[in-house]
């Protein structure tokens, strides 16, 4: 049996990005509960894709996907398009409460995630994971303020325009803290 073929980062990007993109599309042509229809669909085909060619989900995918799948459903079967403009608020709370509840339990999710690319001491371990636990609340509580005082049409615009962006550049924001506190390796490593 061969071995899976390693998502790039190119693919694992349009991946994430391709269900939002649909659902602004269809936002702007047919309203919110055909886009969140369209959302539920992408997402679920993103997923069925992963599987059949990666043989795996990342667990971000994996929680994205049943936030989307069961506010979405509420969304439709409700009629109530408040439960997949929360979607953004519950992900980046779930993803703040994540990385908290790993740093009291000893076990530091960010640096699980990039020890394989960056070397740094536990303490800068630390403070980047604050930081992205305060970035993920940011966004909750920005989610919170753009769903609730603008269009639907804004809101969206915001998701794919402004939380994407935001995201991207506080992530390369983080890129001079690590370069300063990267360990170099050893030539045992």
């Amino acid at each position: 049996m061969r071995e899976a073929p390693q998502q790039s980062p190119l693919e694992k990007a349009a991946l994430d990005f391709l269900p939002l993109v649909l659902f602004f599309a269809v936002l702007t042509w047919k309203g919110i509960f055909a886009a969140t229809a369209a959302f539920m669909a992408a997402i679920a085909l993103v997923v069925g894709y992963t599987l059949t060619r990666h043989r795996r989900l990342s667990p971000m995918l994996a929680l994205t996907a049943a936030i989307v799948l069961v506010l979405g459903g509420l969304t439709l079967y409700l009629h109530d398009k408040t439960f997949i403009k929360i979607k953004p608020t519950i992900a980046y709370s779930i993803f703040a409460i994540i990385l908290a509840g790993g740093l009291m339990t000893g076990r530091n999710f960010i640096k699980l995630l990039l020890e394989q690319s960056f070397h740094l001491p536990d303490a800068q371990w630390r403070i980047l994971t604050i930081r992205w636990i305060g970035f993920f609340l940011f966004m909750a509580v920005l989610n919170e303020i753009v769903w609730r005082n603008f269009s639907d049409e804004i809101w969206a615009g915001f998701k794919l325009f402004g939380a994407i962006p935001l995201t991207i550049l506080f992530a390369v924001a983080q890129t001079p803290f690590i370069l300063e506190h990267q360990i170099e390796e050893t030539e045992k490593d």
